[in-house]
């Protein structure tokens, strides 16, 4: 279909190529028959009725009922008005719905800015002087509870752990399983006293998985030992999700039950 070029700027506001090709072809008679209409705007007869009934639809034409019915345009000035006006609108619209999408999307866009990674919450700590520095910064800030698996190696000797017993002169409760590997170190056996007399509840077991810490059901810190090289290098894992606190803190119950008195 060769398109008249008043058909372009039609287009541009918002008709398609059939209904600006139809609207130029009713301008150049009085009144027209759809297939009159359609001969003279080379258009598919079986598609012209639905076209000229979508421009009577915007009011850029008129229809007279009849056999056959007639069409009539509309003046240019009033059409080229309603095209403009439902540009208008259009965009007004789009204005407020661009206005809607910054106001949803602006509050998460701030609050992800402090969230550089999905599992920030994780924390993998390898260096001695760096694990016992964090360490002591998650012991200080227990509030209640502390829960403890200690084997060696040790990231913090039992008896340089002066902040342990700073939690319990403030009434943290903490409860601790020792391996029984404990008993071989006539050091780590005093320290642990020390902490049992300052109000740590401690007992001991044969075997213990890993080295784990669990503060307040809310933060875990454990070992993950090299499968290969064993426990000579300590790996340290913190984890801040009380999801999985709890699910340690299952653990942690069970091996205390099944545990001794130190």
């Amino acid at each position: 279909m060769d398109q008249p070029a008043e058909a372009i700027p039609l287009q541009n506001l918002g008709l398609n190529g059939y209904e600006a090709s139809a609207y130029v072809a009713l301008t150049r008679r009085g009144r027209a028959t759809g297939a009159e209409v359609a001969r003279l705007a080379g258009l598919p007869r079986q598609r012209i009725y639905d076209v000229l009934d979508g421009l009577v639809g915007r009011g850029l034409a008129t229809v007279e009922p009849g056999r056959p019915a007639q069409y009539m345009a509309v003046e240019p000035d009033t059409a080229i008005n309603i095209l403009v006006e439902a540009r208008q609108a259009a965009l007004a619209q789009l204005e407020q719905d661009a206005a809607r999408a910054i106001a949803l999307l602006t509050p998460a866009y701030r609050k992800g800015r402090s969230e550089t990674d999905p599992l920030n919450y994780i924390e993998v700590l390898r260096e001695p002087a760096a694990i016992a520095k964090r360490f002591g910064e998650l012991q200080a800030g227990a509030k209640k509870e502390l829960l403890i698996f200690t084997k060696p190696p040790y990231a913090v000797e039992p008896g340089e752990n002066v902040e342990g017993l700073r939690l319990l002169s403030r009434g943290v409760a903490a409860r601790s399983v020792y391996e029984r590997s404990v008993y071989d170190d006539p050091a780590v056996v005093d320290a642990v006293r020390r902490f049992v007399e300052a109000g740590e509840q401690a007992r001991v077991a044969d075997h213990l998985p890993i080295k784990l810490v669990v503060i307040d059901e809310r933060v875990a810190l454990f070992t993950m030992e090299d499968p290969v090289a064993g426990s000579t290098e300590l790996t340290i894992m913190v984890v801040e999700h009380p999801g999985f606190a709890g699910l340690l803190k299952l653990a942690f119950e069970r091996a205390w039950e099944a545990a001794d008195d130190f």
